[in-house]
């Protein structure tokens, strides 16, 4: 009724500069604007009262009198409006489903988002409580190198466990690999009661989920290895861990000026439990591990392909 009012009162206002058959002119917009705003029906109605105003006080001499001019006017006008309020009513109705699959799309995505925090969160605990109990195991074992073995063995399982809490963070929010690396290296200096001058390079992006647990388990090992046969146990050098993430090929070296391997060390034939879990962790993202030795530092290399953008 207000868009029709409207029109009607633009109409009769601009009737002394409109040249005849010119009737239904500012009619359109009103049934346009009532049919985004309203839909189909109040448009329908809109455009009868608006055909018969039109055709009443603006249409050709003679008022109601049909004649040819009348009836091809009243055809142009009904063809058009009819045209109009069904493709926009159309529209209309096309844009309500949308937003009511995007609101249903977002509560879908919400509720996994919870979903998935809470399996990380049961996840993270489950392996919290495989690290506390290989420590108890390690506390009450007799032989010194079960002890050990325990031991390391509950202090990689934390570190699974960290991993797994970072994955928690939704996409972007995850930390950088060089703060998270930071942290466990100084946790891992600190439990060993070492004085070891660490520094930590690149990883400015974090890592993708799937060489997150592989790439810090390696790191982790290198760095373990560092201390207790470059340094003895006892600390006192260098420690420089780098992630280069720019290329296509990403690159992670731990280099020391411990005392480095023997000189009949060999990679391919080392009985190492520490060394095999970081070829098979290479392994796992179709990577390849290395040790070399430049002038008094050992450097540990793990290369590994870049995730695809």
């Amino acid at each position: 009724m207000a868009a029709f009012a409207a029109a009607l009162a633009v109409r009769a206002v601009l009737a002394p500069w409109f040249p005849p058959g010119f009737p239904y002119v500012t009619f359109f917009p009103a049934v346009v604007i009532t049919a985004y705003v309203a839909g189909r029906g109040p448009a329908v109605f809109c455009a009868a009262l608006s055909l018969v105003a039109a055709w009443t006080w603006f249409g050709p001499p003679g008022g109601f009198d049909w004649n040819v001019s009348t009836a091809v006017g009243i055809t142009f006008f009904v063809f058009v409006v009819a045209v109009d309020i069904f493709f926009i009513d159309g529209m209309r109705r096309a844009l309500d489903r949308l937003e009511e699959e995007r609101l249903r799309s977002a509560r879908l995505a919400e509720a996994r988002d919870l979903l998935a925090q809470e399996l990380h969160h049961r996840v993270s605990n489950n392996i919290q409580v495989v690290a506390s109990l290989l420590r108890l195991q390690a506390d009450a074992a007799a032989d010194p190198q079960a002890r050990r073995g325990l031991a390391e063995a509950s202090q990689r399982v934390d570190v699974i466990a960290v991993i797994q809490r970072q994955l928690q963070a939704l996409e972007g929010d995850a930390p950088p690999f060089r703060d998270l690396a930071a942290q466990l290296l100084s946790d891992a200096a600190e439990a060993a009661g070492a004085s070891i001058d660490l520094v930590v390079e690149g990883g400015e992006e974090a890592l993708s989920p799937q060489h997150a647990t592989p790439v810090t388990l390696v790191m982790l090992e290198c760095f373990n290895n560092a201390l207790e046969h470059g340094f003895g146990g006892r600390g006192g050098g260098r420690i420089e861990v780098r992630l280069d993430q720019s290329g296509a090929e990403h690159r992670l070296t731990v280099a020391d000026n411990g005392a480095g391997p023997p000189a009949d060390f060999d990679l391919k034939r080392t009985r190492s439990l520490g060394l095999r879990i970081t070829k098979a962790m290479a392994a796992q993202i179709d990577g390849r591990f290395e040790i070399v030795r430049e002038g008094e530092r050992t450097v540990c290399i793990l290369a590994f392909p870049g995730v695809p953008a």
